[in-house]
């Protein structure tokens, strides 16, 4: 058997790129959505295109950006991750408690990060070596780091960061050229999140892996390992949020992140990740994730309930699914 031909065969699924292709992929009509939507709430609020309400969506997406990232790559191997949510309150918790022991900014970024590593490997060594469903697992978790973010938090609000409390909070919440600093974050993350899906060895093994895994096993390629290492980048980009959001709300709480697993799964599908693996754009997870914060901040706008929110982001969430079975149907 022909491994290099094989190789060649299921990695070859790249990243679309380009403006030609481009209006062929679910981002750009997302994207295109987008418009439409601020072109009505212009008509609607006076307050929509203020300078303020732009820094405010802009911001606030960023989070969820960043989050979806990390969970376009899970996506792409045809998984799931339901932890995030619970993970980020678990960041926190720890960042907070390491911080407020006077560690110092530092340390407390190390300690957030590597809680994130620790949560995305048993997650990612559970699926890939035990074989057991991404749902159930990252169902658990999400139980799981809850819970202990409650047990070492004490169950208390941290509000005092130590003596590195001044510059967190201006990392986390001010900004640089009139741009949150947390957008430019997402900028550089998506800038090298194409690189990886457009050019990087792993990226091409995790989009060969979402297409199909056993033929990627046949041609050499570590499946396993790279699972696990798409679970840790996964909860590692939950971290980075974690970091910058508690140094921009400048408090930490174990009921951080509670049902964010829906907005940043919801960003990573709208944005076009295949829930059947094997499709990826870098762009989607902050295009999705733009179109989830707008939603939420037009209803606010319109002065309809804010209760109306999840049912819109899952109304897309069903609508990008289904525009995605329709154009593969027509593909084959």
């Amino acid at each position: 058997m022909d491994h290099a031909a094989i190789d060649e065969s299921i990695t070859s699924r790249q990243e679309v790129s380009g403006f030609g292709s481009m209006i062929r992929t679910q981002p750009f009509w997302v994207f295109l959505a987008i418009l439409a939507i601020g072109i009505v709430m212009t008509f609607v609020s006076d307050a929509f295109m203020t300078e303020r309400n732009m820094f405010n969506i802009t911001r606030n997406f960023a989070f969820f950006g960043i989050m979806a990232l990390g969970m376009s790559a899970v996506i792409c191997t045809a998984g799931i991750d339901l932890s995030v949510g619970s993970l980020l309150g678990l960041c926190a918790i720890t960042l907070g408690l390491t911080m407020q022991a006077g560690w110092g900014i530092e340390v407390g970024f190390v300690v957030c990060m590597l809680t994130a590593a620790a949560v995305g490997a048993i997650n990612g060594v559970l699926i890939a070596y035990l074989k057991m469903a991404p749902f159930v697992v990252t169902l658990g978790m999400l139980a799981m780091a809850r819970s202990i973010a409650m047990v070492i938090s004490n169950n208390k609000m941290i509000y005092e960061f130590g003596p590195d409390m001044e510059l967190f909070e201006w990392i986390g919440g001010e900004s640089m050229l009139g741009v949150p600093n947390v957008v430019w974050v997402l900028i550089l993350m998506t800038a090298g999140f194409w690189w990886v899906w457009r050019y990087s060895t792993w990226g091409r093994w995790v989009i060969a892996i979402g297409g199909n895994a056993q033929a990627a096993k046949l041609s050499g390629i570590p499946v396993e390992r790279m699972i696990v290492s798409v679970y840790m980048v996964c909860s590692m980009c939950t971290g980075l949020a974690a970091f910058m959001f508690i140094g921009y709300t400048g408090s930490a709480t174990n009921g951080m992140g509670v049902t964010y697993e829906l907005n940043v799964i919801a960003a990573s599908v709208i944005g076009g990740a295949n829930l059947m693996g094997g499709v990826v754009y870098a762009l989607g997870a902050p295009i999705g994730a733009a179109l989830v914060e707008l939603i939420r901040n037009s209803l606010l706008l319109a002065g309809i309930p804010a209760l109306w929110q999840q049912f819109f982001v899952g109304l897309f969430l069903i609508l990008a699914v289904l525009l995605e079975q329709i154009r593969s149907r027509g593909r084959s």
